[in-house]
């Protein structure tokens, strides 16, 4: 078995990695690769269609993405539970990536306040188990992150983001496309911890805004704040603001 400090960050031995790379680089056939993408498509078919089936009965929701190294009882986790568990009181459900970490606070948070607790696990070589705080109907399980991400953005109708790492601003970021380009509705986006994601706030104003690569107007989509009440208060004022309520 090889020592912990020659694996790389993801956790894999690097002779997995060079197996892997060298399978991704050997010739296939036309019949291999016609092959291997018509099972591809009944794969990603099926996965659509069992998380429709099961996410179109859960009612209004709030996705909630965040680190799954956050370790419980921390600072994030602590301040994550409450959060969802908020939520739950005023009737949404809570949408989570059904691991540990900030996944398992929000659902956690979500058991215990009594509300909808959903988890969109994915299938990972190394990592990820489901947290025992999702209710057992709700457990779904993926094996692409593009169909994972499709439940988590077309069931919620806000998005909570505490702090993480690159799945964090893949889901973060992802969320703010759809919505700048009018892919998806307008719904708010809650980054939660001015220490964690003020740096990213300023260099998106400092750098994208000044250079033109973005409208002024986009970080209108995002709102920054620390506590549990604040989030509550934004969600709120967002829907008074626009004059309708969440999908009940």
């Amino acid at each position: 078995m090889e020592k912990e400090e020659n694996l790389p960050a993801a956790g894999i031995p690097v002779s997995e990695i060079e197996q892997q790379i060298r399978n991704d680089f050997k010739p296939h056939t036309w019949n291999d690769i016609k092959t291997n993408d018509s099972w591809t498509i009944f794969k990603v078919m099926s996965e659509f269609v069992s998380g429709f089936d099961i996410m179109a009965r859960i009612g209004p929701c709030v996705s909630i993405f965040g680190s799954a190294r956050i370790k419980p009882g921390s600072k994030y986790y602590r301040l994550t539970e409450q959060i969802a568990y908020r939520l739950t009181g005023l009737g949404f459900g809570i949408i989570t990536g059904g691991g540990p970490g900030i996944m398992e606070a929000a659902n956690k948070g979500a058991y215990f306040g009594g509300g909808t607790s959903c988890g969109m696990n994915i299938e990972l070589p190394h990592e990820q188990n489901s947290n025992p705080f999702i209710d057992k109907d709700k457990n779904v399980y993926f094996s692409h992150f593009f169909v994972r991400k499709v439940m988590f953005v077309k069931y919620a109708q806000a998005f909570v983001v505490m702090p993480g790492g690159f799945g964090t601003l893949d889901e973060l970021f992802e969320a703010i496309t759809l919505i700048q380009t009018g892919k998806s509705t307008l719904y708010p986006i809650i980054m939660v911890g001015s220490e964690y994601w003020g740096g990213l706030l300023d260099w998106i104003r400092e750098r994208l805004v000044t250079e033109g690569m973005i409208a002024p107007k986009d970080l209108d989509l995002i709102s920054l704040v620390d506590t549990p009440d604040e989030v509550v208060a934004a969600i709120g004022q967002f829907y008074e603001k626009k004059n309708f309520t969440p999908n009940f």
